[in-house]
Order: structure tokens, then sequence, then C-alpha cells
């Protein structure tokens, strides 16, 4: 059986690939094989909004203004050097970045414990080392094993242990504390790699910029293409918001853990701040 993400995915899909048309309530539920009024509530439970919600952001007309409303608060946040909210409740996010030497070793003597566990976005995997988060990646049903191997690869040197009861703990406060707390992110990448993924942090909750402007901001204005593979390579999912990056055109892009899950994230953004697309940030 379908579970409820899954459903939502389909019918996001559906949505991405039929936005032009505007496709009425009755049609979208048909492709999940649910009644209208039940799916309407399980896609506001899933992600956030109502389907026609998230219809309109998937325009890429309202998605452009939006990227034009974010700029001043993005000038400021990078003036500044501050890092942005990561998330509803005022999340803090630290970066530990590893050494050169750490990481051509793969994790070499590291100890990383992780677990699977339901999240508003799906099946997730998070790996925690003893200097914090090194991983948050997503997964449909089918494709947890591959997922898996991957991070088993990208830490091939490291003791990988499976530890629900430590990892549950780690998710809970990623995903449902109501109160502000504090976490560590232990990150493996090369230097460019690390810059580009601190940049991330910077941009505040509500708002998006494009790979061209982060490349600006970053003060590497031709390597606009290097800065979208950096963004890619991002392998803590959420917390490092690389969700908050689109075209210049107002087109989602490209996501790792898939458009869906992109979409799913920037409009329960939206929503949570009573915001409509293009009013700004």
């Amino acid at each position: 059986m379908q579970s409820d993400y899954e459903k939502i995915k389909q019918a996001i899909n559906y949505l991405c690939a039929h936005a032009t048309t505007q496709p009425p309530l009755e049609q979208i539920a048909a492709t999940v094989g649910l009644s209208p009024a039940y799916f309407q509530r399980m896609f506001r439970r899933w992600a956030g909004v109502s389907p026609k919600r998230l219809l309109q952001y998937l325009n890429a007309v309202e998605a452009k203004r939006l990227l034009r409303e974010s700029t001043p608060v993005l000038e400021s946040a990078f003036a500044l050097g501050l890092s942005g909210p990561s998330r509803l409740h005022d999340l803090i996010v630290s970066t530990e970045g590893v050494t050169p030497g750490d990481y051509a070793e793969h994790g070499q003597d590291l100890d990383i414990r992780y677990g699977w566990h339901d999240s508003p976005f799906g099946c997730c995997l998070v790996g925690l080392t003893d200097r914090g988060v090194c991983a948050l990646r997503f997964a449909d049903s089918s494709k947890i094993e591959d997922e898996l191997n991957l991070f088993r690869e990208e830490w091939a040197r490291a003791r990988i242990l499976k530890d629900q009861r430590r990892t549950a703990e780690v998710i809970e406060r990623i995903f449902k504390t109501e109160v502000p707390t504090q976490l560590l992110l232990h990150l493996r990448g090369t230097n460019f790699q690390l810059k580009v993924w601190e940049a991330l942090l910077r941009i505040p909750e509500n708002c998006v910029t494009s790979y061209s402007d982060l490349a600006n901001r970053l003060g590497i204005p031709t390597s606009t293409r290097a800065v979208a593979n950096a963004v890619g390579a991002n392998p803590i999912a959420f917390l490092i918001p690389c969700h908050r990056v689109l075209r210049s055109t107002g087109e989602l892009g490209g996501y790792r853990w898939g458009l869906d899950r992109k979409a799913v994230m920037l409009a329960r953004e939206l929503a949570r701040s009573n915001q409509t697309p293009g009013q700004g940030c």
C-alpha cells in the first residue's frame, strides 16, 4: 500500500507536469485514487498548503517575483555575515568542516551512527558523529538500500553503526521541537563545497536565490556551474537549505532528493509564514 507521502509525491509530479493547465482538485485527486475532500485534507497535512497554493508557487512567474523580493534580505544577511534561520522555531546550526587530511581519509577511525525515520518529507536517513550531524538524506521506499549504500561509500573507512534510539532524538529536534535548540553539523567536503554550503546557511526561510546570484555573492560570478554542482552535492538536506536555490527563470532547477520534495519544502515555508509567493521575506 502506498504511504501518504508517496501519494502526495505522485500528485505533486502531476501538478508539475500540468501546472500551465490549472487542473481542478477533482482531477488531481483522481490521479491518486482518492476523493477530493480526503485528498485535500491529506495534502494539507503533508505539504502544509492546499494543492492550489502549491500550484501557484510552481508558476515560474510567481517564483521569479519571489526571487526579486528576496534580494534585499539576502543582501543584509550576506553583508553582515549572518546565517538566517535554518528552519522554523529558530533552529541554531553550527558547522565544523573536516580538515583536508580527514577528507581524504573517508572517515578513517570515525564512528557514525545512523537511523531511518519518518519525516514531513518522507523517509529520511540521519547520520551522526561525535562532532554532529554528518548526513540527512531522503529516499523513497524502493530506494532505501541504494541511499544507504551511497552513504557508506562516501564514508568508506568509517564504522557505520545503526542506532535508531540516538538518531530518533535528533530527528525530534529537527522536525518536531517547538523551542529553539542547538544543532551541530559535521561536514565532509572540499574547501569550495564548504564555502558554498556555509553560504546556503545564510539564506533565511521564506527567501530564495538563484544559482547565478549565489555565485555573485560568493565573489565568483563566472563559476555558476561549479556553485550549482556544490549545491547539488550538499550531504545534509533541509538543514543546509539547498532547496532555497532556484534557476534565474523561476524554475525549481535540480534537487538531489527529487523536485517534489523541493517543492513541498518551499511551499511549507511560505505557508507557515502566512505569505503568498512574491510578497517578500
